[in-house]
């Protein structure tokens, strides 16, 4: 591990991914992996819930961290890596704020009222991760705004207390790749900065999938009176 980040989702996470595995920092781990991974989850939660973890054997195929959940344990990466440096990547408090709230926090409720969350035990998995969010970091206030943005700022203020500062770069996506090139010793790349997932790509997206879910579960209730009808003839 290499790269450690520490700054919330919605910071140009998903960006700095890219930007990070385009610089030789990859893979990096971001939340997308536990949804293209569906038993990570589990490791998350367990941790989460004050069980060990072993990081190196976990992370081990990851040269980099971003977003949730690993910014939760960024101080934990921070000793058993000790040798990494420290991305913070941050954004105004308030484009953050409305942009959480239409994207990942819209999701996880989505997510709380869609009934394949009883049929699908990887959506249950994810729906106990996200407490780590909601409900540990944000103490189930996350719609407060102004709780919500102060939380914001004081882990901001925490990480820069927290790291020494040789060590740390507080990184905002728009800077480009001057500053995180410098961070990392690396030679900056003659191609535009990664610009991702921002809040309409990520909408689309997600209703995208509650189609493709609603679909699964039209099918299974079929395929539930399919059988029932049968048994009962």
């Amino acid at each position: 591990m290499k790269v450690i980040g520490a700054g919330f989702g919605r910071t140009g996470t998903l960006s700095l991914k890219h930007a990070l595995e385009q610089l030789g920092f990859g893979p990096c781990y971001h939340m997308v992996e536990v949804i293209q991974n569906p038993g990570h989850a589990e490791a998350w939660v367990s941790r989460a819930e004050g069980k060990p973890l072993d990081w190196k054997t976990f992370l081990k195929d990851y040269q980099a961290t971003v977003d949730w959940p690993g910014c939760t344990f960024y101080k934990e990466l921070m000793e058993v890596y000790p040798d990494a440096k420290v991305l913070l990547s941050v954004r105004d408090p308030e484009k953050w704020y409305e942009s959480a709230s239409n994207t990942i926090y819209g999701a996880m409720k989505g997510l709380r009222k869609s009934p394949m969350r009883h049929f699908l035990p990887f959506l249950k998995r994810m729906q106990r991760l996200t407490n780590i969010i909601w409900q540990d970091t944000f103490q189930g206030r996350f719609e407060d705004k102004a709780y919500a943005i102060d939380v914001f700022n004081r882990h901001i203020e925490e990480v820069k207390r927290t790291v020494p500062p040789e060590r740390l770069l507080v990184f905002d996506v728009k800077q480009g790749w001057e500053p995180l090139c410098r961070f990392l010793g690396v030679p900056v790349p003659s191609t535009p900065f990664p610009r991702m997932n921002d809040t309409a790509e990520f909408v689309g997206r997600i209703k995208k999938r509650q189609r493709v879910m609603q679909g699964v579960l039209a099918g299974v209730v079929v395929l539930i009176g399919l059988g029932l009808y049968f048994a009962l003839r």
